[in-house]
């Protein structure tokens, strides 16, 4: 249905989108800094879900709808906002430096859903796969719906390889300040000023033209 090319230059769009810093590189590598491989690992499957929503949300219309109401891109910031400082006030609440075995039981599912709805309230993601997946699509080869769902498959593979690559050296940089004086701390504060940063990045965002 779609050709090897049109994967092929897709793919290869999409690695040098990755490459390029972004949100979700700052949140699994911050992640795993904060709470080890696991941490990271358990961000970019959140992520994944993500991606995986937002193309199914594409392939229906819904996303179509979605931004084509004027105020949803400003509803969908806001909320983002909202969230991520939240994320802000419970990081700084929490004592950081946590076992692998506290990780693992108290962390991963919640550090799961904080980078799945990190990804579902930032409204550029929304646009970004109502502008991007469109691109490589062919009306002659098929079905329009199941061209974007297979698009957003490779997407959400490639970038989830992409991402548990990223958490993994976020656990080696947690396990390289191990044990060093205020590491721990230094980690804790480190994931607050990533939240926060990405915080005041959904603030000043405004609306493609």
């Amino acid at each position: 249905m779609i050709d090897f090319t049109t994967l092929l230059m897709f793919s290869g769009a999409v690695l040098l989108l990755l490459l390029s810093p972004g949100p979700n590189m700052a949140f699994v590598i911050s992640h795993g800094m904060s709470y080890g491989w696991r941490g990271g690992v358990a961000s970019s499957l959140g992520i994944c879900v993500a991606d995986l929503l937002l193309t199914a949300l594409t392939a229906t219309g819904v996303t179509a709808l979605v931004a084509g109401w004027p105020p949803s891109f400003d509803v969908i910031r806001y909320a983002g906002v909202v969230y991520l400082l939240w994320l802000v006030f419970k990081t700084l609440q929490k004592s950081a430096g946590l076992e692998p075995g506290q990780v693992e039981r108290v962390r991963l599912s919640r550090v799961f859903l904080q980078a799945m709805l990190n990804s579902l309230l930032n409204p550029k993601a929304l646009l970004f796969f109502l502008v991007f997946l469109p691109q490589f699509v062919r009306p002659q080869a098929g079905s329009i719906a199941l061209q974007l769902l297979v698009l957003g498959g490779v997407l959400t593979l490639i970038a989830g390889v992409f991402h548990v690559l990223l958490g993994i050296f976020g656990g080696a940089l947690r396990r390289f300040f191990a044990g060093r004086a205020g590491s721990a701390r230094l980690q804790k504060w480190g994931l607050a000023s990533v939240l926060m940063l990405l915080a005041a990045r959904l603030m000043l965002m405004s609306r493609p033209a």
